[in-house]
């Protein structure tokens, strides 16, 4: 490849071409205006196939969904015969292969099926955000859910998009269409396919738009086995337009004596068949035709997952764009009677369901279609004489690895079954929950709608433990090369959301109870009774499951220490004149607060407090018409529950704010007046100690040493004293005195240690846990 200039010659005349042979830069800088146009292609493509689904549920809804998928494969046969000329290019066909012609044929035809009648069921919009997925996103979700090579956290994350996405249109999707769907007018079952169809979702037990959902799922997977079964034959059968066409006139055959049995079987909705040709034509050729010949180019031109990204936001925004616009402008062909019911306002709409939808189908659509980053970092454990640096790739490298999600719940529940806090707390949720599902049942039974609200309260209650078991679970997360420290201070920060959940439950049922104090609604009591004695039996388990929380956090303030520790070698590095030492001692630390575990303390608390409160209130309205004591009880309440979570709160945030321990202050005085009695050590400076989680206590020091001194014996001092204290991950940086002195040369604001560190001397200890000069 080369490149012509034009050089300006010194005599007269046109400049002379010069050429010069083209750089990588040349390449690198034409390689995007060559995929370019091939990007615009497919969105193009998208757009007219997000069209084509439009018109194609207009078209479905006066013809049989097997007539359609007849004339759609009739008419694609016609074309890839006509251009592709399938029987007389390329070798001849084998009786086993055209064995499996016909089987790739069936399945499309299977496959078909369940996408249009899925198109019936749910309308263009859904199915256009449920089936219109690339083959790669849907292998990548299914091996993050079924293997152990999912591709990390962010193909995790991908997935549960995916599903979050599935979930909004089954529970959140509110449409008026679905409703009156799942009636089945007449006309529904006009055959014994689509009575066959509606049976065997109305078994699943539920609504004809949901089971549409279900069927598009089941459709997508189905399609991406197609593909790739049809991947391998089209090699064996010269080519995949070939195997297209083949597969198209197969197809047609299969469909022929069935199409004839409905012409004569079932009464037609169509006025003339003729009027149809155009919009036929139209779904043919943007759904079947142009949709399969620009993937086909794409795919060849650009990455595999470049053609999945950018072919799924198009067709997304399209079927949004078209959700709310379409105007159904083949509405004025079709029969009379569907024209009324279009009068009707009938139509899918565009709900907030499935607008939340598109948007996390296009975040997983962008995050599963994304090449896997290979080669993760290693550790960085040092460098050779060389200066080369030297990873280490057998630790928490590997730990980025996903796991399937089947593995990932599995592996949970054993660690959570194995430490006391997390296996209470998964107890007391499963008695929750099924408490809350054995009310819903029952307020549905009743149609009680007390008993509904009381459980979808008590299922808020459970996402707080929720929360706290999955807090305890990551807490024993083994640290990595990111998080260093470990998970342990997750106990922490579930403990001041918690907190922070109760503060706002706390205002909202003052406010609530302040308006009803001035006005008392009448009660309806008839139900209160038993729903309120059944939750305060469950919460009191609870409590008692919980309350050593609550008491190991009163024995932190007075002082009571039980701990086992077990010590790793002290060690100190000497570099020239000055070195490191590291000391740790990990350990259970007694007076350490698990503000996870009173978090969820907490809100059971609050749940025994509110069903004591409904019962006294239910019994003074129902003996003396009391209705005041309802909100006198409820106001009682927010009061005992802001008051029992702002102690919580606030050691959270000492916590967080990395506050030396209010309950080691006095021994961490005592224990850095040790220090300066230590043979050989001349001055400390910049001593920070804080608490990193319930059980760890940390510490950094810097402490300066004669140069005669032996520097493992000092930091072996240094460490016994300060652990005896209640520091058990300690870092202590050593200094040699020569070094010190050479500093102290360097910067005359080094002279001031030592005047700061004889000024901690006479620091004075008060009661009160301050200090004073």
């Amino acid at each position: 490849m080369a490149s012509v200039e034009q050089c300006a010659g010194a005599g007269p005349g046109p400049p002379a071409p010069r050429v010069r042979a083209a750089g990588p830069d040349d390449v690198a800088w034409c390689r995007p205006l060559r995929l370019t146009k091939y990007i615009v292609l497919l969105c193009f493509t998208k757009f007219l196939k997000a069209v084509g689904l439009f018109e194609s549920y207009d078209l479905l809804k006066v013809v049989h969904v097997v007539q359609f998928i007849f004339i759609l494969k009739l008419g694609t046969a016609f074309f890839m015969v006509l251009f592709q000329k399938p029987f007389s290019s390329g070798k001849s066909i084998t009786k086993r292969q055209w064995i499996k012609i016909f089987k790739h044929a069936m399945a499309g035809c299977v496959i078909s099926l369940l996408w249009f009648f899925g198109l019936t069921l749910c309308g263009p919009l859904r199915t256009l955000l449920l089936f219109e997925h690339s083959d790669i996103v849907v292998i990548s979700l299914l091996s993050v859910l079924f293997t152990s090579s999912g591709g990390g956290p962010a193909k995790t994350r991908g997935a549960a998009f995916f599903i979050i996405a599935v979930i909004c249109l089954l529970l959140f999707d509110n449409d008026d269409l679905m409703a009156k769907m799942a009636e089945h007018p007449e006309g529904h079952h006009d055959s014994a396919l689509t009575h066959m169809l509606y049976t065997a979702i109305a078994f699943l037990g539920v609504a004809d738009h949901k089971g549409g959902v279900l069927l598009l799922v089941l459709a997508l997977c189905c399609k991406v086995g197609f593909h790739t079964a049809s991947r391998k034959l089209s090699i064996d059968v010269g080519g995949a337009k070939r195997l297209q066409a083949l597969s198209q006139i197969i197809s047609v055959l299969l469909l022929c004596p069935w199409v004839i049995v409905l012409s004569v079987t079932t009464e037609s909705k169509v006025d003339s068949w003729f009027s149809l040709i155009m919009p036929f034509s139209t779904v043919i050729f943007f759904v079947m035709i142009l949709d399969f010949y620009v993937e086909s180019i794409c795919s060849v031109k650009m990455e595999v997952s470049k053609c999945a990204r950018y072919g799924s936001f198009p067709i997304f925004i399209s079927a949004l764009l078209f959700g709310k616009f379409w105007t159904h402008p083949i509405a004025g062909q079709l029969r009379a009677v569907d024209r009324a019911a279009l009068q009707e306002g009938t139509e899918h709409v565009l709900s907030g369901g499935v607008v939340v939808s598109a948007v996390f189908f296009t975040l997983s659509a962008n995050i599963l279609s994304s090449p896997s980053k290979k080669g993760q970092k290693g550790t960085l454990i040092g460098y050779s004489p060389e200066g080369t640096p030297l990873y280490n790739f057998m630790g928490d490298a590997f730990q980025h690895s996903s796991q399937s999600i089947p593995r990932f719940i599995k592996e949970s529940l054993k660690q959570i079954l194995e430490e006391n806090d997390s296996r209470q707390i998964f107890y007391f949720l499963c008695l929750n929950l099924l408490f809350t599902f054995v009310e819903l049942f029952y307020g549905v039974l009743t149609n009680s709608l007390g008993l509904i609200s009381d459980g979808f309260h008590m299922l808020f209650d459970c996402s707080a433990l929720v929360m706290g078991l999955f807090a305890a679970l990551m807490s024993r997360w083994k640290a990595t090369r990111i998080f260093s420290y470990g998970y342990g201070r997750i106990e922490i920060l579930s403990g001041f959301i918690n907190g922070l959940f109760l503060v706002v439950i706390a205002f909202f049922v003052f406010m609530e109870s302040v308006a009803r104090l001035i006005d008392p609604p009448e009660l309806d009591t008839h139900m209160l009774t038993p729903v309120s004695v059944g939750g305060l039996i469950v919460n009191l388990i609870g409590i008692c499951a919980f309350s050593h929380a609550h008491n190991h956090s009163h024995g932190a303030s007075q002082g009571s220490c039980h701990s086992s520790d077990h010590s790793h070698s002290h060690h100190a590095h000497g570099h020239s004149d000055h070195g490191h030492g590291h000391g740790h001692s990990h350990g259970s630390a007694g007076r350490g607060m698990n503000a996870n575990m009173r978090g969820v303390f907490l809100h059971v608390l609050a749940d025994t407090l509110g069903s004591i409160g409904v019962i006294v209130s239910t019994i003074l309205i129902e003996q003396f018409g009391w209705f005041i004591a309802d909100p006198l009880c409820s106001l009682f309440i927010a009061v005992l529950i802001f008051l029992s979570v702002v102690p919580l709160i606030k050691d959270a945030c000492q916590v967080l704010l990395l506050r030396l321990p209010p309950e080691y202050e006095k021994e961490l005085h005592i224990a850095l007046e040790k220090l300066q009695k230590i043979e050989g050590l001349i001055s400390y400076r910049d001593p920070h100690f804080w608490r990193h989680s319930a059980s760890i206590v940390a510490g950094t020091i810097h402490i300066q040493v004669t140069s005669d001194v032996l520097e493992q014996r000092i930091v072996q001092q240094v460490t016994g004293i300060l652990k005896d204290a209640g520091v058990n991950n300690l870092t202590i940086q050593v200094e040699k005195e020569a070094y010190f002195q050479h500093m102290s040369g360097l910067s005359t604001g080094f002279h001031d240690v030592l005047t700061m560190t004889k000024q901690m001397e006479s620091m004075k200890y008060y009661k009160d846990g301050t200090y004073i000069m």
